[in-house]
C-alpha cells in the first residue's frame, strides 16, 4: 500500500447518488473525490433512461430546490418530456423525461469535471478503514490509501452483484461492468447488516426491426415545463421524440408460463427480494394471472442511438424464451434484440442501521446513499446521495446535519421511511406515502426548500433573490384576485354560460370564481381588464392557492400537529431499557432505532400510541430531574 493524497470527503460510487453527493459536497468547499469503478458509468442509466414520473417527478424539483444537479442535466438533455396525471389535482402532477441515456451521462460526467474542489477517479474501493469509530482513510484496489474525514457509500448495484439471464449468470455489475467484490466483507467485519436484493432491466431493440403502425404513437407535451427552476420553458425547448405503446397478449404470457421453470426467480437461483412496484413480466404474469395484458412502452434511449427500450418487460428469462416472448407482441413480431434482459442481485444495508441524517449510528462521518439503502430508481438515489453529501460536508465543518421532515418535502418521506422501517424489498417513492402532498407538490419544492438550500450553501443570493420576488409577486395577486369583485354583468353572464356554470345574481368575488371546478384563473381572464403580466410559474401558484385554499388551511393544521411530536427531541443518551410501561418490543426497536424526536419514534413499527405517551411522561420525569440537577444531563440532537 502506499499513502495517495490526503481529502475531506471520499464518495465511493459514480452513479446518480454519488454524482449528487460529490457535487454538493465539493460545492459546500470541502476537498472531494468521487471513486466510480468506471467514469464511463457516471451517471449511468442502465435500466429505463428516463428521469421523473410519477411522485420520482417531486424529488427531482425538490433536488433542484436544494441546489442538486439532476433536474438541470435531464432539461438539457431530454428527448421527451411530459407531465403526468393531469386528469388528477395538482398534488399528484408529476414531471416524467425521456433522456438521451449517452448525453446525460456525458453532461453529468463534465460538471463533475469542472467543478472546484472535486476529482474523479476510476478505482474499486475496498475497504474503509477507521480510527476509533471514526473514519480515516479509504483504501483502493490498486493500493493506494486516500486519508480523508468522512465518506459516503454511494455503490448502487455493483457490491457482489451478479446478472442473471436464464441458466446463464455472471457475476457483473450492471451491462456487464465490473462488480465491486471486496467492500461487502469489509463492511461486514464493521459489524453492519448487509441482505440481498434484487432488480431488472428489459431488452433492447434494433429500432429498424419493430413495426411501429402496430404501436400507438406517444407524443410529448407541446407546453414544456422544466425540472429545473433556474431554466425558462423557452430556454429550454425543442423537437421531441415519439415513444411508443403496445400490449403483452395471452400468447406472450403462454410462452412465459410454459417456461417459468427456466426462469432463475422461481428456479430458486435468485435469492434476493425483487421490486414490488416494477416486477418482472413473468411476475406479473403469476401474480397476475386474470389480467389479459399488460402496456409496455418502447422508448428510444437517445438520439444517435437505433436502440429501442422496452419498459415494462424486465425478465431474467433465458436468451432463446426471450426471443419468443418478445416476438409475440404487436409490433415486436420481427424484433431484433442487441441486449438481453437480465436481473441483478446485489448487497445493499438495511438502513434502520443509519441515522435521519444518513449517518452510520455505530461510525462517526461514515454515510450511506442510493440504492445501496435499499430503495430503487434513479430519483430516489440522488435525493439520498444530496443529503448525504450535504451532511458529510457539515460534519467536517462541525455544524448540525440537514434532516428534512416528512412536512418538508419527498425526500423527507423517502429518508424516514428508509430510517425508521427499513425496507424488505426495493423502496419505490410513491404520492401515497406522503400524508402531507396537497403541500408537497412539485410545483412549490422551490417556495418549499429553496430558503433550505440557501441556507446550507448551494443556492446563490441571486437565485434566492429571484424566489423572494416570485413569492412577492404571488402574494400581490391573490392579495387582488381577493378584493375584486364583479356584478352580474353582461360579460360575466357569458363567461359562466360558456363554462357550464352557474350563473350570479349578485356580485361576487374573483376568488371565489376561480373556486368552481369549471372555472380557474386563466379562464377568468377574459373579464379582468385590471389583470397584470405576470410569469406562468406565478400565474399557476395564484391558481393553485385560490383554488384549493380550503384544503391547504386544513392540512397546515395537520402539519401544526405533526410538528409537535417532531419538536420533542429524545436525548441521545435515552436509556430505554429503564422506562417502566414500554412493552419489550418497543424498548428493542427503539434501542436499535434510537429516534431524534417523539414523532419518529411514533413510525418505529413495533412502537404503539400507548408506548408513545410512555415515552411522553418518561421525557417531562427527565426534564424535571434536569431541572433540580441545573441541566447538566445531556441535550438532545439539534439539526437545521
Amino acid at each position: 500500500m502506499y499513502q495517495a493524497e490526503t481529502i475531506d470527503v471520499a464518495v465511493i460510487g459514480g452513479g446518480h447518488a454519488g454524482c449528487e453527493a460529490a457535487l454538493a459536497s465539493a460545492r459546500l468547499g470541502m476537498n472531494t473525490v468521487l471513486f466510480a469503478i468506471s467514469l464511463d458509468s457516471i451517471a449511468m442509466m442502465p435500466c429505463n433512461p428516463s428521469i421523473g414520473g410519477s411522485s420520482k417527478g417531486h424529488l427531482v424539483r425538490e433536488i433542484d430546490a436544494l441546489g442538486g444537479e439532476m433536474g438541470k442535466v435531464i432539461d438539457k438533455t431530454y428527448i421527451q418530456t411530459k407531465m403526468l396525471n393531469t386528469g388528477k389535482g395538482p398534488a399528484v402532477y408529476s414531471l416524467r423525461a425521456q433522456a438521451d441515456k449517452t448525453r446525460y451521462h456525458e453532461e453529468m460526467k463534465q460538471r463533475l469535471e469542472n467543478t472546484p474542489n472535486l476529482k474523479i477517479k476510476q478505482a474499486e474501493i475496498v475497504e474503509i478503514q477507521m480510527e476509533d469509530s471514526r473514519v480515516k482513510a479509504v483504501v483502493t484496489a490498486g493500493g493506494a490509501v486516500y486519508p480523508c474525514g468522512a465518506a459516503v457509500l454511494c455503490m448502487g448495484t455493483y457490491m457482489k452483484s451478479r446478472c442473471l439471464t436464464g441458466e446463464n449468470i455472471t457475476e457483473s455489475g450492471p451491462n456487464n461492468l465490473m462488480p465491486a467484490t471486496k467492500l461487502s466483507q469489509c463492511l461486514r467485519d464493521m459489524g453492519i447488516a448487509l441482505f440481498r436484493f434484487k432488480t431488472g432491466t428489459p431488452a433492447r431493440m434494433n429500432k429498424n426491426s419493430l413495426d411501429f403502425t402496430k404501436m400507438q404513437p406517444q407524443a410529448g407535451d407541446d407546453n414544456i415545463v422544466p425540472f429545473s427552476f433556474t431554466h425558462t420553458p423557452e430556454e429550454i425547448s425543442r423537437p421531441q421524440t415519439l415513444c411508443w405503446l403496445t400490449y403483452t397478449n395471452e400468447k406472450t404470457h403462454q410462452v412465459i408460463r410454459d417456461n417459468l421453470h427456466r426462469s432463475p426467480l422461481f428456479g430458486g437461483l435468485i435469492e434476493g427480494t425483487g421490486p414490488r412496484y416494477c416486477p418482472s413480466i413473468e411476475d406479473k404474469v403469476v401474480r397476475f394471472a386474470d389480467k389479459e395484458r399488460h402496456q409496455l412502452f418502447v422508448e428510444p434511449e437517445g438520439e444517435n442511438t437505433e436502440e429501442m427500450y422496452i419498459q415494462g418487460m424486465s425478465s431474467s428469462l433465458p436468451e432463446d424464451v426471450q426471443i419468443a416472448m418478445y416476438r409475440t407482441i404487436p409490433g415486436l413480431e420481427h424484433c431484433e434484440i442487441t441486449r438481453y434482459a437480465y436481473a441483478i442481485e446485489y448487497d445493499c444495508i438495511d438502513a434502520t442501521q443509519l441515522r435521519l441524517s444518513l449517518e452510520f449510528k455505530d461510525y462517526h462521518g461514515l454515510f450511506s446513499a442510493g440504492q445501496f439503502n435499499g430503495s430503487s430508481g434513479y430519483e430516489e438515489a440522488a435525493a439520498q446521495g444530496l443529503i448525504g453529501g450535504i451532511n458529510a460536508a457539515r460534519y467536517l465543518q462541525g455544524k448540525e446535519p440537514v434532516i428534512l421532515q416528512r412536512s418538508d418535502g419527498y425526500i423527507g418521506v423517502l429518508i424516514d421511511d428508509l430510517v425508521n422501517k427499513g425496507s424488505k424489498e426495493p423502496y419505490r417513492m410513491m404520492t401515497s406515502r406522503a400524508e402531507f402532498r396537497l403541500l408537497l407538490r412539485q410545483d412549490n419544492a422551490d417556495q418549499r426548500l429553496t430558503p433550505i438550500g440557501h441556507e446550507i450553501g448551494l443556492i446563490s443570493e441571486e437565485r434566492y433573490t429571484a424566489l423572494l420576488e416570485k413569492e412577492r409577486l404571488i402574494r400581490g395577486e391573490i392579495e387582488r384576485v381577493q378584493a375584486v369583485t364583479m356584478g352580474p354583468e353582461k360579460n360575466l353572464l357569458a363567461l359562466l354560460e360558456k363554462y357550464g356554470t352557474s350563473p350570479v345574481k349578485t356580485g361576487v368575488r374573483l376568488s371565489d370564481l376561480m373556486k368552481r371546478p369549471e372555472l380557474d384563473y386563466e379562464k377568468l381572464a377574459e373579464i379582468d381588464p385590471e389583470r397584470p403580466d405576470l410569469p406562468a410559474a406565478v400565474r399557476e401558484q395564484v391558481n393553485i392557492q385560490i383554488k384549493y385554499e380550503g384544503y391547504i388551511s386544513q392540512q397546515k393544521k395537520q402539519v401544526e400537529q405533526f410538528k409537535k411530536l417532531e419538536n420533542r427531541l429524545l436525548p441521545e443518551d435515552m436509556d430505554y431499557e429503564s422506562i417502566q410501561g414500554l412493552r419489550i418490543e418497543a424498548r428493542q426497536k427503539l434501542t436499535a432505532v434510537r429516534p431524534r424526536s417523539l414523532g419518529q419514534a411514533s413510525r418505529i413499527t413495533g412502537v404503539s400510541p400507548a408506548d408513545i405517551s410512555v415515552l411522553l411522561i418518561a421525557l417531562e420525569q427527565r426534564k424535571r430531574k434536569d431541572k433540580d440537577l441545573g441541566g447538566s444531563a445531556s441535550k438532545p440532537p439539534q439539526a437545521l
